[in-house]
């Protein structure tokens, strides 16, 4: 089974209860243990939360199965050398761990980032499709 990688925009849209994000489809996902995490998205999503004395929530969020981050500092900078001769421009080194990330391990990643989805045409990897799963 392939795991699924929830990226920070999912997650941010999910507690702010938007309609960007489907509350059903994340739950079930957490439900049948098919997402995970890593180190760069906890810690993009923590530091807001402990603000907001989201202790509840920092607990779940810890218990999720966490992929280690292994940083190929040469990967990354092809994938930017890629990104931008191809007109993709400002994407993060963030945004480039959690493609290395997601590629590395064989992950699908569920994001609303607009970079993923530019991205995606020119690197091997898959986009978990949230509009085909049927609740």
């Amino acid at each position: 089974m392939r795991f699924i990688l929830i990226d920070t925009s999912v997650w941010i849209e999910y507690f702010r209860g938007s309609e960007a994000v489907n509350p059903v489809i994340v739950d079930n996902l957490i439900e049948n243990n098919q997402i995970c995490t890593n180190d760069l998205i906890l810690s993009e999503l923590i530091p807001s939360l402990k603000i907001k004395r989201e202790r509840e929530v920092i607990d779940i969020l810890l218990t999720i199965r966490k992929i280690p981050i292994q940083i190929k500092w040469n990967e990354i900078i092809d994938f930017q050398f890629n990104n931008l001769k191809n007109g993709i421009n400002n994407v993060g080194i963030p945004d480039l761990i959690i493609l290395q990330n997601v590629i590395g391990n064989d992950l699908e990643l569920f994001t609303h980032d607009r970079h993923f989805q530019l991205m995606n045409k020119y690197f091997k990897f898959k986009l978990f499709d949230f509009s085909a799963v049927k609740i």
